[in-house]
């Protein structure tokens, strides 16, 4: 008897230990939750004075401090690690609010993020400033890239669209009210098709009017003409409509001078005109010319574009422009364009020039990263801004099927804009299923 109880005591120690093993590999948010969540945070609460002392996070205390120690409590003069102010766990990693003591400053922990990463065994450690004074250290207890899980609940306003997932399991908020102008840059099959049909998809469920160029003869965006506003698949198509926008934009100019205000957002509700995002698929093809009669459409297209990325965010309409490569090889004026374009999201790259192209100029530190994606991870990017930050991220998978039945869905948010009216791509009603060859754009005319 004593013989079977032991055996059934090791097989279900065993099955469990197994049953561990499965859930580290196939459910890591279960494992996180019942294993590594407990070990990381007792780890944490016995380290951390240590932790932060041999990796430089300590600051000498007061004087005053200094003599109380001595002299009142007898006891040992220590360094002033940061103050924890609040600790909790979350379904990806641990979240620790952190006061900082006079002498350090947020760089100084983001230095030492590699350090602290392994001293308490997770995946990452990220630093976010939360107000003067504060930090957030964000520990993520796994990969939360590998398998992308958007967050369910997100508080968004305005024109914000949730668009991938960051490295510490927060969602990548793509705000055009923040960040108006953008470029996204990427190899072939790195992913950048999906991450803007995420942000279509994302658009599409918000009253603004979306615009396309795609000079691939539409083969991307012309399945998402229910919703599209309107829709150039040439050179000259584009020309023509960039030159409308620009036209767009100096009347809504008018509009604000009108009222006495600078911003269209200032403007009451009912007077204030729907934002217009311009989504530029591939923009070297706006960019080069086979003949040089082909040297004054690309003028207007490149002053249009720089027209609109200088000026347009204060009358809402905003760009984001993909392409492969966006360098000074595609000639005068790209260079200037791109210094524009506040926010960057960069995926897999051929080549180290191209990663400095898209983050050099706003955030140096992100270049290697974003020089480190592998091949069979499509969908991962470094996204940056002007402001010097960068966080590695994964767009969830999604079908073009998926986006055009969304599309299809909020086809009746499509605004009245009479001057894009020309562009605007038709689609027959009969048509059981949606596709490129269904998809016919209205002639233009000068």
């Amino acid at each position: 008897m004593t013989d079977l109880s032991m055996v059934v005591e090791a097989t279900g120690a065993l099955a469990g230990a197994g049953g561990l093993g499965y859930a580290k590999v196939r459910a890591p948010r279960v494992y996180w939750s019942l294993v590594g969540l407990p070990v990381t945070w007792g780890r944490f609460a016995i380290t951390y004075r240590s932790t932060m002392d041999v990796c430089g996070l300590t600051v000498q205390p007061s004087r005053l401090r200094a003599f109380i120690a001595r002299n009142v409590a007898r006891r040992e003069v220590l360094p002033v690690p940061p103050k924890v102010r609040r600790v909790r766990g979350t379904s990806t990693g641990l979240r620790v609010t952190l006061r900082l003591p006079a002498g350090l400053e947020p760089a100084d922990l983001v230095a030492a993020s590699e350090r602290l990463r392994h001293a308490w065994g997770v995946h990452s450690v990220t630093i976010a400033e939360t107000k003067p004074g504060y930090v957030e250290l964000r520990m993520t207890g796994y990969d939360v890239l590998r398998r992308v899980r958007m967050p369910r609940r997100l508080r968004l306003e305005g024109l914000a669209v949730p668009v991938a997932l960051r490295e510490d399991g927060t969602a990548f908020v793509r705000d055009y009210r923040k960040v108006p102008m953008a470029l996204t840059l990427g190899a072939n099959n790195s992913g950048k098709s999906v991450y803007q049909r995420n942000l279509i998809k994302g658009l599409a469920k918000l009253p603004v009017a979306l615009v396309g160029i795609d000079c691939k003869r539409g083969v991307e965006q012309s399945a998402y003409a229910p919703r599209l506003s309107a829709l150039a698949t040439t050179p000259d198509d584009a020309a023509s409509l960039l030159e409308v926008l620009v036209s767009e934009m100096e009347d809504r100019f008018d509009l604000l001078s009108l009222h006495g205000v600078s911003d269209v957002w200032e403007l009451p509700e009912a007077l204030r005109p729907v934002p217009v995002v311009v989504l530029v698929d591939e923009v070297a093809e706006l960019f080069l010319i086979s003949s040089k009669k082909d040297e004054e459409r690309r003028e207007r297209i490149v002053t249009a574009l720089i027209r609109l990325a200088q000026m347009a965010r204060a009358v809402g309409i905003h760009l984001e422009i993909c392409g492969q490569r966006f360098g000074s090889e595609l000639g005068k004026g790209a260079t200037m364009l791109r210094a524009q374009l506040t926010g960057r999201v960069v995926h897999r790259v051929n080549d180290k020039q191209t990663a400095e192209m898209g983050l050099a100029d706003v955030a140096p530190d992100a270049v290697v990263a974003a020089g480190l994606i592998p091949a069979d991870r499509p969908g991962t990017a470094v996204a940056a801004d002007s402001s010097g930050g960068w966080a590695k991220i994964r767009t969830p998978h999604i079908s073009r099927d998926e986006v055009v039945a969304v599309c299809r869905q909020f086809a009746h948010l499509v605004p009245d804009l009479p001057a894009l009216d020309p562009y605007r791509p038709r689609v027959p009603t009969d048509a059981p299923e949606p596709g490129p060859s269904l998809v016919k754009p209205v002639p233009v005319t000068d």
